[in-house]
């Protein structure tokens, strides 16, 4: 077989590793080539690739980042494109394409699957949000920096008797917020899936300074809002590729909550600091296994489909069915989490 492999949306740790694991199980396994296109979707609609064997990904598991290159593109332009992509895979005598995305890449896979191609995709996202996956690579590694960076806070603040509001990356979903904020004993956790109340936000970090508590931690997803009208809020619109552009609730946050305790509030984004630096080796086996089981469906004719971890299994599900709806934070999952605050 020939199969190309790209890399698309934000960049993610574990890239790198699934790009590593394709190329090992295609060309020493099954004597396939492969050739990675640059940039995402925009190598294919340019045909703009380069080949990869053992040389171009010997060294590369624990590096960050995709060796690829990675860019969103516009979902008109990629539909207007369908047709010059059909034209390149079948000019480059494309037997399969691997494309490793979030959710936006998994909505062009699927569009460009329905269309003819030979599609097997690998779910991506540090946000953990892709509903037909139980994990995605690179959320562990996120987690583990939010983590890290609220432990590091925690010693600044006391010393100081600092609100620190910490934003988290997290769009639609709260899981890093959720995950980082009981890792390192947040005193409040607040989500997109769930509005906050900001009298109830203030009254819950004014109780620590009244317990007689010199500091307090406040974890914030950065598509977290407020109830409408209890506090000032405005929103930001779209992009032009369909992503809601964010007002800086960590920012908001840290202000409202300094005039209404009259204690100092720091604000600290934390922002693609959380995408970058060595994948955690849960990450690595992961996208490793997602590799390797993305090259044998290619082989069984398994297109329009997705690699996903259930369980402890790594199975296969339609691209259609990852893309029809977000894995959000349920309610009884943040109640443990506040339980144990």
């Amino acid at each position: 077989m020939r199969i190309g492999v790209l890399t698309s949306g934000g960049d993610c740790p574990g890239l790198n590793a699934v790009i590593r694991s394709v190329v090992h199980r295609a060309v020493v396994d099954h004597g396939d080539e492969v050739i990675g296109f640059h940039d995402g979707w925009k190598g294919l609609l340019e045909a703009d690739y380069r080949k990869l064997d053992l040389d171009a990904v010997a060294g590369i598991l624990a590096r960050g980042g995709t060796i690829l290159g990675s860019s969103r593109v516009q979902p008109a332009h990629l539909r207007d494109g369908v047709e010059r992509a059909r034209g390149h895979v079948a000019d480059l005598g494309l037997d399969a394409i691997i494309p490793i995305g979030g959710e936006g890449t998994l909505k062009a896979a699927n569009l460009l699957s329905q269309a003819g191609l030979p599609i097997v995709g690998v779910p991506k996202t540090i946000d953990n949000d892709i509903a037909s996956t139980d994990v995605t690579f690179g959320f562990d590694t996120a987690v583990g920096v939010a983590t890290e960076a609220l432990d590091r806070l925690k010693t600044t603040a006391e010393s100081h008797q600092r609100v620190m509001v910490v934003e988290v990356m997290g769009r639609h979903t709260g899981w890093i917020a959720l995950h980082s904020g009981m890792a390192a004993g947040a005193h409040a956790i607040v989500v997109p899936e769930r509005p906050f109340d900001i009298d109830e936000l203030t009254a819950i970090v004014g109780e620590r300074f009244s317990a007689g508590k010199r500091f307090a931690i406040v974890v914030v997803a950065e598509g977290a809002k407020p109830k409408p009208g209890s506090m000032a809020f405005e929103e930001r619109g779209k992009d032009i590729y369909g992503h809601e552009r964010f007002a800086g609730i960590g920012n908001l946050l840290a202000v409202e909550l300094e005039n209404r305790l009259g204690k100092e509030a720091r604000p600290v984004i934390l922002g693609h600091v959380q995408r970058g630096g060595t994948p955690t080796a849960y990450d690595r086996v992961l996208a490793t296994r997602f590799g390797w089981h993305a090259v044998e469906a290619a082989h069984r004719g398994e297109f329009g489909m997705l690699t996903a971890l259930r369980g402890t299994e790594i199975e296969m599900v339609p691209l259609a069915e990852a893309t029809s709806t977000l894995k959000t934070v349920p309610a009884e999952r943040y109640e443990e989490a506040q339980t144990v605050l």
